[in-house]
């Protein structure tokens, strides 16, 4: 596959998708329509496409690098979150868009009841990929914490949005939980500017909580996190023991943004409960907005740039 094809703000049809998909020998391309589609058809076409991503997911071969297009022009609603534990399956939205957000491809989980509903999508698959989607999750259960739960290996993000709604102030919740091994993140985008939170509530959360899982290997590139915080201890990416990163986390080109209409600013945009004494996080040309400084110190993170000085790299400052 040609490198540009995941280049930020590249704006690609649907036929283009289709046409360089096919050209990849998939297993099966299923279709998921919200609005036309029903759960009953074989989901072999858009004239017969499946109604929600949860019966795609049912449908696919694990394994067989089977693929799911799902259509940009309405949200497809699940009942109950989304579990993926098979390997080698390949998600692509189909809205004409492949930068940071604005995905027309939504998929999204509103209020239930059920204790397992820990998020909209939880992957524990093998070379997973994700593209051009977004994730929504409004859920007010109280173990619905996360839009995305992340457990896999190898699984890759290209274009994706994840946005957590509720528990704004809730510290243990977050857009996207992280316990994944060699995980690779491009053009993506993590929470909103728009409403504000307390405490820490992270976008991206490391904390090692899915059972024998956590962040390994790690690696993101040009991704933004939003926030808008209404107190000093918002920390867009953080991880609350001192063994949630196992060797390496490197985050390069990203940016951290506090909304200056928030009636606080961050600490520190990249941070831990404690020291990390089984990975490092390093930080590449990355920058922060209206946060005291990019990372806090003495926890195992490293910031590189054009000015390596740790408590003032990448803090933006206005003319």
């Amino acid at each position: 596959m040609k490198k540009d094809f995941f280049h930020t703000g590249l704006q690609v049809g649907r036929s283009t998708i289709q046409a360089l998909i096919g050209g990849l020998g998939p297993g099966t391309i299923y279709y998921v329509d919200y609005r036309k589609g029903a759960d009953g058809n074989d989901g072999l076409s858009w004239d017969t496409a499946l109604r929600t991503y949860g019966e795609a997911i049912d449908r696919v071969i694990s394994n067989n690098n089977d693929v799911i297009l799902i259509d940009g022009d309405s949200t497809v609603v699940e009942t109950a979150m989304v579990s993926i534990t098979k390997n080698r399956v390949h998600t692509v939205g189909m809205n004409g868009n492949l930068g940071h957000y604005g995905q027309g491809a939504k998929i999204f989980i509103g209020v239930t009841t059920a204790a397992t509903d820990i998020a909209c999508i939880k992957n524990t698959g093998v070379r997973n990929t994700f593209t051009g989607i977004k994730v929504l999750n409004e859920n007010t259960v109280a173990e619905g914490l996360y839009a995305f739960a992340e457990g896999g290996e190898f699984t890759r993000f290209h274009s994706c949005e994840f946005y957590k709604s509720t528990d704004l102030d809730d510290a243990g919740a977050s857009e996207f939980l992280h316990n994944g091994d060699s995980t690779m993140f491009y053009n993506c985008t993590f929470g909103s500017s728009a409403n504000e939170t307390g405490n820490i509530r992270a976008n991206v959360l490391l904390t090692a909580t899915l059972a024998g899982k956590k962040c390994r290997d790690t690696y993101f590139e040009n991704c933004i996190f939003l926030g808008k915080a209404d107190d000093t201890d918002k920390v867009f990416v953080y991880g609350a023991n001192a063994t949630d990163v196992e060797r390496m986390l490197y985050m390069k080109d990203c940016l951290f943004l506090n909304n200056v209409l928030g009636a606080g600013t961050p600490a520190h945009a990249v941070g831990f409960g404690a020291a990390q004494t089984q990975g490092s996080v390093i930080l590449k040309d990355c920058a922060s907005v209206d946060c005291t400084v990019m990372a806090q110190a003495a926890v195992g993170i490293y910031v590189a740039g054009a000015v390596p000085t740790f408590a003032t790299t990448g803090v933006s400052v206005a003319a």
